[in-house]
């Protein structure tokens, strides 16, 4: 038995999708500086190269791709084993629509969000299992949902609150089928972050109203979604799954 976050993970290859973003690259970055090996993904950009630049160690690799192609998933983890022991996923990849109104949702704004943040994270926590499964693997899935799927959402952001909402219902459920395997399935769920998905589209006067909800008075850097993501990744969290960790500043708490 051991307690310590890293444990599990040196040597060992993590899964980050969303690797570009704000989270998903200092999420990266936390796992190569516990020594894991890590295996970034995202839609081609030049922010997902940078990404990689960042990472302390070495044996790192970038896969670009389009996580709403489910066809490309099994191969994912088929490429990432090449560097190493594929112990981990941190689902990180999203996508926010904001619009002013529920009037002004569109079906496509509807199909987008949907299709990327549900439709996508079950077929790729399969995926995972039935890599972690084939290879004898206790592995650990951390699904990125939000403090929308308890509020509903703010500004705007009602269907993507309900997307985030269905992670937490497809983690919990998955955490369930997936036990037998030896998989643990958990959900960080972010408040407020200091990230372009945030703050973007959003004016002054509605960023400080969401700011002025939260106890601890300020937006949350990336990095701090890191120590949650490694003790639910590592043997530290080895008796952990189907939970839900709030990291919201107290903006939310139930």
């Amino acid at each position: 038995m051991t307690w310590r976050n890293d444990a599990g993970l040196v040597g060992n290859v993590a899964v980050v999708t969303g690797a570009a973003g704000g989270i998903g690259s200092a999420v990266a970055r936390g796992f190569a500086e516990a020594g894991s090996k890590v295996f970034l993904v995202d839609i081609p950009s030049a922010a997902l190269a940078q990404t990689l630049q960042t990472l302390a160690g070495s044996g790192h690799q970038i896969f670009p791709c389009d996580l709403s192609d489910l066809s490309g998933h099994a191969a994912l983890f088929d490429k990432a084993a090449e560097l190493g022991k594929v112990v981990s996923l941190a689902h990180c990849a999203a996508v926010l629509r904001r619009r002013t109104t529920v009037d002004d949702v569109t079906e496509e704004d509807w199909d987008l969000q949907i299709d990327v943040n549900m439709k996508a994270t079950f077929f790729l926590n399969r995926s995972a299992r039935d890599h972690f499964k084939k290879n004898g693997t206790k592995g650990s899935i951390i699904n990125f949902s939000s403090q929308g799927w308890w509020t509903g959402g703010f500004g705007g952001s009602v269907v993507y609150a309900g997307s985030k909402g269905g992670v937490v219902s497809m983690t919990k459920g998955l955490a369930r089928s997936f036990a037998p395997d030896g998989v643990r399935v958990n959900s960080v769920a972010p408040g407020g972050v200091d990230t372009l998905m945030m703050t973007g589209n959003q004016t002054p006067e509605a960023l400080a109203s969401f700011v002025s909800m939260i106890p601890m008075g300020r937006l949350a850097a990336p990095e701090e979604m890191v120590g949650p993501v490694l003790f639910l990744a590592s043997e530290a969290s080895s008796y952990v799954t189907g939970t839900v960790i709030n990291v919201s500043g107290g903006q939310l708490m139930y």
